[in-house]
Protein backbone atom coordinates (compact mmCIF):
# COMPACT_ATOMS: atom_id res chain seq x y z
CA UNK A 1 0.00 0.00 0.00
CA UNK A 2 1.62 3.53 -1.13
CA UNK A 3 0.40 5.21 2.07
CA UNK A 4 2.25 9.14 0.49
CA UNK A 5 -0.08 8.58 -2.68
CA UNK A 6 -2.95 7.89 -0.11
CA UNK A 7 -2.02 11.22 1.73
CA UNK A 8 -1.26 12.77 -1.66
CA UNK A 9 -5.17 11.86 -2.59
CA UNK A 10 -6.40 13.26 0.82
CA UNK A 11 -8.37 16.73 1.85
CA UNK A 12 -8.22 18.79 4.90
CA UNK A 13 -11.02 21.23 4.98
CA UNK A 14 -10.17 23.91 7.65
CA UNK A 15 -12.22 25.00 9.85
CA UNK A 16 -15.02 22.21 9.07
CA UNK A 17 -17.69 21.73 10.74
CA UNK A 18 -16.97 24.54 13.18
CA UNK A 19 -13.64 26.92 13.77
CA UNK A 20 -10.38 24.68 14.72
CA UNK A 21 -11.24 21.78 13.21
CA UNK A 22 -8.90 20.05 10.36
CA UNK A 23 -11.84 18.11 8.79
CA UNK A 24 -9.70 15.24 6.78
CA UNK A 25 -12.26 14.64 3.58
CA UNK A 26 -11.78 10.68 2.85
CA UNK A 27 -14.45 11.37 -0.50
CA UNK A 28 -11.24 12.25 -2.23
CA UNK A 29 -9.66 8.42 -1.56
CA UNK A 30 -13.65 6.91 -2.32
CA UNK A 31 -13.95 8.59 -5.61
CA UNK A 32 -10.37 7.86 -6.87
CA UNK A 33 -10.53 4.62 -8.55
CA UNK A 34 -6.37 4.03 -7.77
CA UNK A 35 -7.03 4.66 -3.90
CA UNK A 36 -10.83 2.40 -3.44
CA UNK A 37 -8.80 -0.40 -5.28
CA UNK A 38 -5.76 -0.12 -3.03
CA UNK A 39 -7.48 0.81 0.13
CA UNK A 40 -9.71 -2.22 -0.44
CA UNK A 41 -6.84 -4.57 -0.86
CA UNK A 42 -5.24 -3.93 2.09
CA UNK A 43 -8.58 -4.24 4.43
CA UNK A 44 -9.23 -7.74 2.40
CA UNK A 45 -5.72 -8.70 3.60
CA UNK A 46 -5.81 -7.81 6.73
CA UNK A 47 -9.26 -9.36 7.37
CA UNK A 48 -9.27 -12.73 4.98
CA UNK A 49 -8.44 -15.02 7.77
CA UNK A 50 -10.02 -13.63 10.63
CA UNK A 51 -13.15 -15.41 10.32
CA UNK A 52 -15.46 -12.28 10.20
CA UNK A 53 -19.12 -12.96 9.80
CA UNK A 54 -20.25 -9.35 9.68
CA UNK A 55 -19.16 -6.11 8.69
CA UNK A 56 -20.62 -3.08 11.04
CA UNK A 57 -20.05 0.54 8.92
CA UNK A 58 -20.19 3.70 11.02
CA UNK A 59 -22.35 6.23 9.29
CA UNK A 60 -21.55 7.13 6.53
CA UNK A 61 -18.27 7.07 5.62
CA UNK A 62 -17.97 3.79 7.27
CA UNK A 63 -20.01 2.00 4.84
CA UNK A 64 -18.34 2.65 1.70
CA UNK A 65 -15.59 0.14 2.78
CA UNK A 66 -17.22 -1.40 5.00
CA UNK A 67 -19.43 -2.98 2.36
CA UNK A 68 -16.82 -3.45 0.07
CA UNK A 69 -14.87 -5.12 2.81
CA UNK A 70 -18.13 -7.48 3.87
CA UNK A 71 -18.62 -8.56 -0.41
CA UNK A 72 -15.35 -9.68 -0.47
CA UNK A 73 -15.15 -11.64 3.14
CA UNK A 74 -18.30 -13.50 2.34
CA UNK A 75 -19.68 -11.64 5.50
CA UNK A 76 -23.17 -10.05 5.68
CA UNK A 77 -23.07 -5.82 6.28
CA UNK A 78 -24.99 -3.90 9.19
CA UNK A 79 -25.42 -0.31 9.10
CA UNK A 80 -24.83 1.76 12.23
CA UNK A 81 -27.06 4.95 12.01
CA UNK A 82 -28.05 8.45 13.51
CA UNK A 83 -31.07 8.22 15.09
CA UNK A 84 -34.61 7.72 13.45
CA UNK A 85 -32.91 6.39 10.48
CA UNK A 86 -33.23 2.23 10.62
CA UNK A 87 -37.02 1.25 10.79
CA UNK A 88 -37.74 -1.58 13.47
CA UNK A 89 -36.31 -2.23 17.02
CA UNK A 90 -32.95 -1.01 17.27
CA UNK A 91 -30.57 -0.35 20.47
CA UNK A 92 -29.07 3.14 20.88
CA UNK A 93 -26.08 4.41 22.39
CA UNK A 94 -24.81 8.34 22.64
CA UNK A 95 -20.99 9.65 22.81
CA UNK A 96 -19.22 12.73 22.77
CA UNK A 97 -16.99 13.84 20.08
CA UNK A 98 -14.90 16.43 19.38
CA UNK A 99 -17.36 19.14 18.55
CA UNK A 100 -20.73 17.99 20.72
CA UNK A 101 -22.87 14.96 21.33
CA UNK A 102 -24.34 12.50 19.29
CA UNK A 103 -26.01 9.10 18.96
CA UNK A 104 -25.97 5.58 17.13
CA UNK A 105 -28.11 3.04 16.67
CA UNK A 106 -28.63 -0.66 15.24
CA UNK A 107 -31.14 -2.72 14.66
CA UNK A 108 -31.97 -5.29 17.22
CA UNK A 109 -31.16 -8.52 15.27
CA UNK A 110 -28.38 -6.98 13.17
CA UNK A 111 -26.01 -9.29 14.96
CA UNK A 112 -25.97 -13.09 16.50
CA UNK A 113 -23.50 -14.68 19.34
CA UNK A 114 -22.17 -16.68 16.64
CA UNK A 115 -20.68 -14.01 15.03
CA UNK A 116 -17.17 -12.41 14.54
CA UNK A 117 -17.42 -8.62 13.62
CA UNK A 118 -15.20 -6.28 12.19
CA UNK A 119 -16.74 -2.39 13.16
CA UNK A 120 -15.17 -0.21 10.75
CA UNK A 121 -14.75 3.46 10.08
CA UNK A 122 -13.21 6.38 8.37
CA UNK A 123 -11.88 8.00 11.01
CA UNK A 124 -10.57 7.71 14.15
CA UNK A 125 -9.92 11.03 16.73
CA UNK A 126 -11.79 10.85 19.80
CA UNK A 127 -13.03 7.57 19.75
CA UNK A 128 -16.50 8.61 20.94
CA UNK A 129 -18.30 7.61 18.15
CA UNK A 130 -16.39 4.01 17.40
CA UNK A 131 -16.87 3.16 21.56
CA UNK A 132 -20.50 4.12 21.34
CA UNK A 133 -20.87 1.38 18.59
CA UNK A 134 -18.30 -1.47 20.25
CA UNK A 135 -20.85 -1.09 23.14
CA UNK A 136 -23.50 -2.31 20.91
CA UNK A 137 -22.32 -4.64 18.89
CA UNK A 138 -21.04 -6.12 22.24
CA UNK A 139 -24.53 -6.17 23.68
CA UNK A 140 -24.91 -8.46 20.97
CA UNK A 141 -22.27 -11.30 22.84
CA UNK A 142 -20.47 -11.91 19.47
CA UNK A 143 -18.02 -14.46 19.34
CA UNK A 144 -15.01 -11.69 18.61
CA UNK A 145 -15.21 -7.78 17.64
CA UNK A 146 -12.53 -5.86 15.83
CA UNK A 147 -11.77 -2.20 15.15
CA UNK A 148 -10.38 -0.87 11.87
CA UNK A 149 -10.16 2.94 10.52
CA UNK A 150 -8.95 4.02 7.28
CA UNK A 151 -7.00 7.08 9.09
CA UNK A 152 -5.58 7.58 12.72
CA UNK A 153 -5.17 11.62 14.01
CA UNK A 154 -2.69 11.77 16.31
CA UNK A 155 -2.75 15.03 17.65
CA UNK A 156 -3.06 16.81 21.10
CA UNK A 157 -6.51 16.51 22.53
CA UNK A 158 -7.64 13.33 20.14
CA UNK A 159 -7.30 10.33 22.76
CA UNK A 160 -9.46 7.87 20.46
CA UNK A 161 -6.94 4.93 21.02
CA UNK A 162 -7.02 5.57 24.81
CA UNK A 163 -10.75 5.68 24.80
CA UNK A 164 -10.82 2.15 23.24
CA UNK A 165 -8.50 0.32 25.44
CA UNK A 166 -8.84 -3.27 25.13
CA UNK A 167 -10.32 -3.92 21.62
CA UNK A 168 -8.22 -4.54 18.81
CA UNK A 169 -7.51 -1.74 16.60
CA UNK A 170 -6.18 -1.61 12.79
CA UNK A 171 -6.01 1.77 11.22
CA UNK A 172 -4.55 1.76 7.40
CA UNK A 173 -3.17 5.83 7.86
CA UNK A 174 -2.05 7.40 10.53
CA UNK A 175 -2.40 11.73 10.59
CA UNK A 176 0.30 13.66 12.88
CA UNK A 177 -0.92 17.20 13.06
Amino acid sequence: MDVQFLLDNLRNIPDYPKPGIQFQDVSTLFKDADCLRMLSDELYSLYKDKGITKVVGIESRGFVLGAILAARLGAGFVMCRKPGKLPGMTRKASYQKEYGYDCIEIHDDAISADDVVLIHDDLLATGGSMLAACQLVRSFKPQGVFVNFLLELRMEGLNGREALQGEEITALIEVNR
